[in-house]
C-alpha cells in the first residue's frame, strides 16, 4: 500500500502533462485516519467523473454496535452517511477547479426516500463511502497543485465531518435510524393485521408540488386523520404506539370530490413501500412490500382479456370473456 506522500508526489510529478497522466494516481493510499481507493481516473476532464472510495476503520470512526445491529438500520445508517457526506461536500469542496468537472467532489444524491445505497457501507471493521471525483484540469493539462488541495485539504474534512460518529449530530442519526427501523416493523406486521396498508394520524400527504417530492408547508395543511370505522393502534419498538388508518384486505374504493385529496392518499400509498426521512410527513405511510400500482392507459392494445365481471353488452355483441381491442379505451383499460 502507497502512503499519502506517495500521492503528493506523484500530482507534484504529473503537474501541467496530459491529462492521461492521472492514470498514475490510480491505487490505495493510506491517509492515516482512513485508506483512499481511486479505483478509476478519468481519462479526460469531461469524461465522467473519477470514482473513489475512502474506508475508515471502526476504531477511529466509532460508531457504535447499535447503530447497525439490524438489517434495517444499517441501510438507514447508510442512508445518514450519504446524506451527511453530500452536506460536507457542499460545505468544503471549493468546486470549480478549470475545465470540465474540474474541481467536483460529490455522492449519490438521495431523495426524500431511506434506501438501501451502494454509495456507503458499515461493517464491524470499517465505514466506507464511495463517491466520485472530478480531477482538475487547465485545458487538457493536469492541474497537479489544485488537485493537491482537493486530497489534501478538502476531502480530509469531508471524511471527518461525515464519517466520524464524534462529528454528527447524535440525536439527529439515531432519529433517522429508528424512524426506518418503526417503519419496517410496520411494515412487516401488516399481514398479522390483515392489512395491506397504514397511513397514520397526523400524516402529512401533500407534496410541495408535482415535482418536489418534499412536505407542502405553504397555506393550510391538513394533517391525515383516519375515519374511526379504520382506526387501529399499533405498538412500534423505538417510538411506541401510533394510530392510524389501516386498509384491509380486499376491495377498497377511495371517493370523493374535487380537490379531496383522493389522490394525494393513492400516491402517498405508492410510495408506502418505502421508508421516508424523518420530517417527510410520510414516515408512517407503509404498504405491503409487494405493493404495485395500476392505472387506466388510454389506447392499449387488450388481447383476449375476461372482463366481463365489469363490463357487458357491448356494440357489435362483441364477448367481454375474451376482449380484444388494438385501442382501448380508459374505463375499459382500467
Amino acid at each position: 500500500m502507497k502512503t499519502a506522500e506517495d500521492l503528493r508526489r506523484t500530482l507534484h510529478g504529473i503537474d501541467r502533462r496530459g491529462y492521461k497522466a492521472y492514470k498514475d494516481i490510480e491505487g490505495v493510499y493510506d491517509c492515516g485516519d482512513y485508506i483512499l481507493f481511486v479505483d478509476h481516473a478519468q481519462g479526460d476532464p469531461f469524461a465522467s467523473p473519477s470514482r473513489v472510495r475512502v474506508r475508515v476503520p471502526q476504531k477511529v470512526a466509532g460508531f457504535p454496535k447499535g447503530t447497525y445491529r439490524s438489517r434495517s438500520r444499517e441501510i438507514a445508517l447508510r442512508d445518514f452517511l450519504t446524506r451527511r457526506f453530500l452536506d460536507a461536500c457542499r460545505k468544503f469542496c471549493r468546486g470549480n477547479r478549470g475545465t470540465g468537472h474540474s474541481g467536483l467532489i460529490s455522492i449519490d444524491r438521495p431523495g426524500q426516500e431511506i434506501l438501501e445505497r451502494t454509495s456507503a457501507f458499515v461493517t464491524e471493521l470499517y465505514v466506507e463511502a464511495r463517491f466520485v471525483m472530478g480531477l482538475p484540469a487547465f485545458g487538457r493539462s493536469v492541474a497537479g497543485r489544485h488537485a493537491e488541495a482537493m486530497f489534501f485539504e478538502e476531502l480530509p474534512q469531508i471524511v471527518r465531518a461525515s464519517l466520524f460518529f464524534k462529528n454528527l449530530d447524535e440525536k439527529t442519526l439515531y432519529e433517522h435510524i429508528e424512524t426506518a427501523e418503526d417503519a419496517d416493523f410496520l411494515r412487516d406486521h401488516l399481514e398479522e393485521l390483515g392489512l395491506v396498508a397504514f397511513v397514520a394520524d397526523g400524516a402529512i400527504l401533500p407534496r410541495a408540488s408535482g415535482v418536489d417530492p418534499r412536505p407542502l408547508t405553504k397555506g393550510r395543511v391538513v394533517p391525515f386523520e383516519s375515519p374511526e370505522s379504520l382506526r387501529v393502534r399499533v405498538e412500534l419498538p423505538n417510538r411506541g404506539a401510533i394510530t392510524g388508518m389501516g386498509i384491509p384486505k380486499g376491495v377498497t374504493l377511495i371517493v370523493g370530490g374535487g380537490y379531496h385529496g383522493k389522490s394525494t392518499l393513492l400516491r402517498a400509498l405508492e410510495l408506502g413501500v418505502y421508508n421516508h426521512i424523518p420530517g417527510d410527513g410520510r414516515e408512517f405511510v407503509v404498504t405491503n412490500p409487494y405493493t404495485v400500482k395500476i392505472r387506466a392507459e388510454d389506447g392499449r392494445r387488450i388481447e383476449k382479456v375476461d372482463i366481463s365481471p365489469f363490463i357487458a353488452n357491448l356494440p357489435l355483441g362483441q364477448d367481454t370473456r375474451a376482449f380484444s381491442t388494438d385501442d382501448a379505451t380508459g374505463s375499459t383499460s382500467q
